[in-house]
């Protein structure tokens, strides 16, 4: 069982609401945190057609087992499933002061339901794949081959059960909710967004790709982005004296995704692959770090029209990050970044590669391991 950052003082203190992708280990942490907490399941066939047709008798079951606002939790899992109940959650929460998590894979169902979002009575709570820090013997190789969440971390051989992964999306988040009208033309999409995965999306070339128009691109990605299964990363564009792409990035939640509908087979150092899903790893520490710190600065990029590119800016400027899989960066490596430092010579500017040793560079650019660089993250130093 891995210690996961979220605990229950975290999720305790107030009703919430607690979104990740699926295997995240919602359910799991949930039922660590509070054994003794009434739980409803909406996975459970049976339970769901109860509540279906009488939300109101979870009041009554709980009111039967003496249930006051001084015990735990009420947990509603997959609640997206059955959005009437929040209507139910926000009376109980106002009228008797009972506290609820209210737990999903996905808040599109609600969101773009008119879903009761209970005015502000909830927090909101992610929980997203594991991190660097909450894995003993974290192995790099094994994170960006295995991915991150963690049935296919522990596998040994998790290639079938990531495709199966994608298949279950497919079916019970796209196929079931009725979010698209060909399955096939959203398959072929995914596959091609994971070829453009952290790459400026042009949506005009991947439409022409998939077979489908720009807004219709926009409205797929949009789904992907209401479903948890990746997140935007917007271009810096503050005080810019240079022509800059204003393309913003697309990440998928998880790089062993990228690596099944992207078809790249086993990843080893040193390959091109190995490459981008070294960089992938790293954004998804940094939004982990940003969700888990509740981090209000932003996550951005920034690449010029000649071709000067800094992967990650934290912030206001305050930090700008490049990420090489090299154990041997060259000075072209750090050419982005030097032209990102003449135009604002404040910022902290930071390579994260697989040095072995941390070193700066005469004009103060910090190479660090990538070990020591998250360190550094988690600890507050950056």
């Amino acid at each position: 069982m891995y210690e996961r950052i979220l605990d229950a003082s975290t999720l305790s203190g107030k009703s919430c609401f607690l979104w990740g992708p699926r295997q995240t280990g919602k359910s799991t942490l949930l039922r660590k945190l509070f054994p003794e907490s009434p739980y409803y399941d909406l996975l459970e066939a049976g339970l769901f057609r109860r509540l279906t047709s009488a939300p109101g008798l979870i009041e009554e079951e709980l009111l039967a087992t003496g249930h006051s606002h001084d015990h735990g939790p009420v947990i509603i899992d997959e609640v997206q499933k059955l959005p009437e109940l929040l209507d139910e959650a926000h009376r109980l929460i106002s009228r008797r002061g009972w506290k609820f998590i209210l737990c999903g894979s996905s808040a599109r169902k609600l969101m773009r339901g008119g879903g009761n979002l209970l005015g502000g009575r909830a927090l909101r709570r992610d929980l997203l794949p594991l991190s660097y820090r909450e894995i003993q013997d974290f192995s790099l190789e094994r994170a960006l081959n295995h991915g991150l969440l963690p049935p296919h971390y522990l596998e040994d051989h998790p290639q079938e059960s990531i495709a199966a992964y994608v298949g279950t999306y497919l079916r019970e988040e796209i196929l079931a909710e009725s979010l698209v009208r060909s399955l096939p033309q959203f398959q072929r999409f995914l596959e091609v967004a994971a070829l453009s995965n952290g790459q400026p999306i042009q949506f005009a070339s991947i439409a022409r790709e998939v077979g489908l128009s720009a807004p219709g691109v926009r409205g797929y990605f949009e789904i992907l982005t209401d479903t948890l299964f990746g997140a935007w990363v917007p271009a810096y564009q503050k005080r810019q004296k240079r022509r800059i792409i204003a393309a913003p990035r697309f990440y998928f939640f998880d790089v062993a995704i990228v690596n099944d509908l992207g078809k790249r087979g086993g990843l080893l150092p040193g390959s091109a692959a190995f490459g981008s899903a070294f960089e992938h790893f790293l954004f998804m520490e940094l939004q982990a770090h940003k969700v888990y710190r509740r981090d209000i600065r932003q996550i951005s990029y920034w690449r010029t029209s000649s071709g000067a590119e800094v992967d990650f800016i934290v912030g206001d400027a305050e930090v700008a990050i490049e990420v090489k899989s090299t154990d041997n960066p060259t000075s072209d490596q750090l050419r982005g970044l030097r032209s990102w430092k003449e135009d604002h010579p404040g910022s902290r500017c930071i390579l994260v590669s697989r040095v072995s040793q941390k070193r700066q560079t005469t004009d103060h650019i910090d190479i660090l391991p990538w070990q020591e660089f998250l360190d550094n993250l988690w600890s507050g130093k950056i």
